[in-house]
């Protein structure tokens, strides 16, 4: 049986993190229950970096997480990404995509990966893959 992988946003890993997130409560036990491989991009670690700056301890936690649960950082800076990442952004323009976002959609195309930790419902309920497939998101609502 093949482990399973998940992208990850920005907003899960900063809620993780920062136990006085709102969102916590709700992204710890979907983070702490995945068996598998979480993929990211650099864009939204840095993202990450920023948002966790105001607790001095907050960048290194983010640090030690992504060491200590394998998570794979792939980089979506090379200029073919760049202009890759500005067309979906055109593309998806009135919903925003912001580059952090698009650059885990061409991640998701890939890798073949559909699934993502967000918190960026309204956005990820409208991106597709390059295949047209939505993306599942997680964790999942109750009700929407």
């Amino acid at each position: 049986m093949a482990l399973k992988t998940l992208l990850i946003d920005t907003g899960p890993l900063v809620a993780y993190l920062d136990r006085a997130d709102q969102e916590h409560d709700r992204v710890a036990p979907v983070i702490d229950a995945f068996r598998g491989t979480l993929c990211t991009t650099g864009a939204v670690i840095t993202e990450a970096m920023h948002l966790l700056k105001h607790d001095r301890n907050g960048p290194r936690r983010l640090a030690e997480f992504v060491q200590a649960a394998g998570v794979h950082v792939f980089e979506s800076t090379q200029p073919h990404q760049l202009f890759s990442a500005a067309s979906l952004m055109e593309k998806y323009s009135d919903t925003p995509m912001d580059f952090a976002d698009a650059t885990l959609v061409l991640l998701g195309n890939e890798a073949g990966i559909n699934q993502i930790v967000t918190l960026d419902r309204r956005g990820f309920r409208s991106f597709r893959t390059a295949k047209g497939k939505p993306f599942e998101i997680l964790p999942r609502r109750d009700s929407t």
